[in-house]
């Protein structure tokens, strides 16, 4: 691929979005994946296949999966689309299905799961290529808060909710929950936590508050609710400059004196002694898509083996590092896991390994919080 390519094949877009943006209508809210729909990339079966970290198959777990959960999780995904124009329409394509797979599919375990599509900026938007029309990030922010409306009169009914994003998906969600969470109490009584991965959300130095949110604070324990879960990947040396882990730098987010990037280590949440339990979909990813290719540049041979989904727990050990002034999830591979190498290019870190790498422990996250979401009354 060309450079120019992979400087941008992720979709951690440097978003201009705000409150501020000149209105723009939204359309109809087209469901990637909502409960009762068919097809749904989000309920393909829960059935494992475990290895070692030297993938050594160790045997096959069928987690069972609850019957009728307690929560839903509403999943923004980052950018992915392939179609030419700046911003995305609202077909569904193979790249969306992938991601959802990937990203979002695995908490149906737990939880109800509600992805919208959104006509958020393309890769081509965002410089891959030239697109044939200019792209306009409040479309985006738009279609999102539309279907987070709808999901909150349609579908919530007093449910707590956990909001999952990643990159672009991230960013529409900070924005998302400053204007439509955070302030308002009712909502935020609903929120269980949001778990905001490669998309640098801003607290105040030595506090798990302020920046972003004034009400919305970084998760301390994995029974805390309406709190926040956020980290971007590296396991290299993080380096100057780079798109992750420093308040400056970063286009499109508006960052005050004081602020600093938040990381929360899902294996200190989850209570794994610092390891991390990597969780992947045993179907590739869409081969003919430009994140396919992004992904075959970590170097990473996953196994395929029949049931839907594959893990290697214990593969990595994690833990927040602030080397080099910059606030990241630091990993390491112990037990002969194999290193994954930065994609497309140093600065950004495991970007596309931010959703997968602690797969399991932030599923087991949402297990505690749902647990003590129901213990509330709430």
């Amino acid at each position: 691929m060309r450079s120019k390519g992979l400087l941008v094949i992720l979709g951690c877009v440097a978003m201009a979005i705000s409150s501020a943006a000149v209105a723009t209508s939204s359309a109809k809210t087209v469901w990637l994946c909502r409960p009762g729909q068919h097809p749904d990339p989000c309920t393909p079966g829960l059935s494992t296949t475990v290895y070692s970290p030297t993938l050594k198959k160790l045997g096959v777990e069928h987690p069972k999966q609850v019957p009728h959960p307690a929560i839903d999780c509403f999943y923004v995904y980052p950018t992915v689309s392939d179609q030419k124009t700046g911003n995305a329409n609202l077909h569904v394509d193979p790249e969306e299905r992938s991601i959802a797979l990937y990203q979002a599919a695995r908490y149906s375990q737990y939880c109800r799961v509600f992805a919208p599509m959104y006509r958020q900026e393309t890769l081509a938007g965002i410089g891959l290529s030239k697109p044939t029309t200019k792209p306009n990030p409040a479309i985006a922010y738009a279609d999102v808060q539309n279907a987070f409306e709808t999901y909150l009169k349609k579908y919530n009914q007093g449910r707590g909710f956990v909001l999952i994003g990643h990159s672009q998906g991230s960013f529409v969600l900070r924005e998302l929950i400053a204007n439509e969470v955070d302030r308002k109490p009712a909502v935020r009584r609903l929120l269980v936590s949001a778990i905001l991965m490669g998309g640098n959300v801003l607290v105040k130095k030595g506090k798990e508050i302020g920046g972003d949110f004034k009400h919305t604070p970084g998760c301390t324990k994995a029974t805390q609710l309406g709190c926040v879960i956020a980290f971007s990947t590296f396991d290299q040396p993080v380096p100057t400059p780079s798109l992750f882990g420093r308040p400056t730098g970063i286009l499109g987010t508006k960052a005050s004196k004081g602020d600093v990037v938040l990381c929360t280590d899902p294996a200190a949440l989850a209570g794994t002694s610092g390891l991390l339990d990597p969780i992947f979909p045993s179907q590739p990813f869409d081969p003919k898509s430009t994140l396919a290719a992004g992904i075959a540049l970590l170097g990473l041979t996953q196994p395929m083996p029949p049931t839907v989904w594959s893990t290697e727990p214990g593969s990595y050990r994690a833990h927040c590092s602030s080397a080099n002034n910059a606030n990241v999830l630091e990993i390491s591979t112990v037990r002969g896991a194999k290193t994954p190498q930065p994609s497309p290019t140093p600065e950004w870190g495991l970007h596309l390994l931010d959703a997968n790498i602690a797969l399991g422990n932030l599923i087991s996250i949402v297990k505690s919080e749902t647990a003590a979401f129901v213990e509330s009354g709430r």
